[in-house]
């Protein structure tokens, strides 16, 4: 008898347990539902309250440069990234009276830059110049198709053999067609709706293109001219930016210092790339954007002193696989 209400309290238990778990089972992919969207509300109204902050610094007659920073550090949304980066340049002034006359002025002076040395075609450049800028131009974002359309590439040779030549104490250097692109493409991207590598570059109206090429054109010049060290004779500022990261990694992380230098491997033979190019080889286009922002946030010092705790910052994060591998070196 007791056997047999055992053995029925464990039948009618069993279903029971069952269903006890099924029940608890919804009950907590409901609530990881409820939380996940609790999660994505709060950061849609976090992105809505940012907005709202730029739309009202932009909307000043003067903006504040310094609160416009302070809120960029974080990121800037996109469809207002390329009036923000403008202004965070220097390119475009804060007071909003000047900015119209300001853009009219100096794209009418980059296309008179361009008529000056496009004016009679291609024969008149110098050529030797213009084919290494060309070759450069050709393997630039090869993966990305918008970049491998002549309009394009026609468009990016012309800001870079226009900056050269009126830079001649640094002159082009492998690695200036890398920094143009950034520019280039966010400023495209305001002008086209959806996504601008998606954009039929035929469709993209002569004069839209040539407006994006001169901002493109001003915006690079005021980034080398922060860091034209880089590219003048021998990169004595590449140079000086790998020495002070070498003694940067020694102090806040000796193990890894101590291993490379085991290893026979020298800082100049992985971090000339990532000065020269300021890590674009490494990441992509969207990657590299979006730490703009912060770059761009950080002032005059954004892509020489924030840049190079950003190249330590990923030596460290990857401290302990890099302490674990072998680097051989070709005699």
């Amino acid at each position: 008898m007791n056997l047999l209400r055992k053995g029925a309290s464990t039948d009618a238990g069993t279903p029971l347990s069952r269903r006890s778990t099924t029940s608890r089972d919804g009950h907590d992919k409901a609530k990881s539902e409820e939380a996940a969207m609790m999660a994505d509300a709060a950061k849609l109204n976090s992105l809505s309250i940012r907005a709202s902050k730029f739309k009202a610094l932009l909307d000043l007659p003067v903006i504040d440069l310094e609160q416009l920073r302070k809120l960029s550090w974080s990121g800037i949304p996109d469809e207002i990234r390329s009036t923000v980066w403008k202004l965070l340049m220097g390119y475009l002034p804060a007071s909003a009276d000047r900015r119209e006359a300001t853009l009219t002025r100096k794209r009418k002076e980059y296309e008179e830059y361009v008529q000056q040395s496009f004016g009679k075609g291609k024969t008149g450049l110098d050529q030797q110049l213009f084919h290494q800028i060309h070759i450069d131009v050709q393997r630039t974002h090869a993966n990305i198709p918008l970049y491998q359309h002549p309009r394009i590439q026609e468009a990016l040779e012309r800001v870079l053999y226009c900056w050269a030549i009126r830079h001649p104490a640094s002159g082009y250097v492998q690695g200036i067609n890398d920094l143009v692109t950034p520019f280039f493409h966010v400023f495209l991207q305001s002008c086209t709706k959806g996504d601008v590598e998606k954009t039929p570059v035929d469709d993209i109206s002569p004069s839209v293109l040539t407006d994006v090429e001169a901002d493109a054109f001003w915006c690079l010049t005021k980034l080398l001219d922060g860091i034209q060290d880089n590219y003048t004779h021998a990169q004595p500022g590449i140079q000086r930016q790998i020495t002070r990261l070498k003694e940067l990694i020694n102090r806040i992380d000796a193990p890894l210092y101590h291993h490379l230098q085991s290893q026979g491997l020298e800082f100049i033979q992985f971090a000339f790339r990532w000065m020269n190019c300021l890590l674009m080889r490494e990441l992509s286009l969207k990657n590299t954007i979006r730490m703009w922002d912060s770059y761009q946030a950080e002032g005059q010092d954004g892509f020489s002193d924030f840049h190079l705790y950003v190249c330590a910052a990923f030596l460290v994060k990857w401290s302990d696989i890099l302490k674990k591998q072998e680097f051989p070196v070709s005699d």
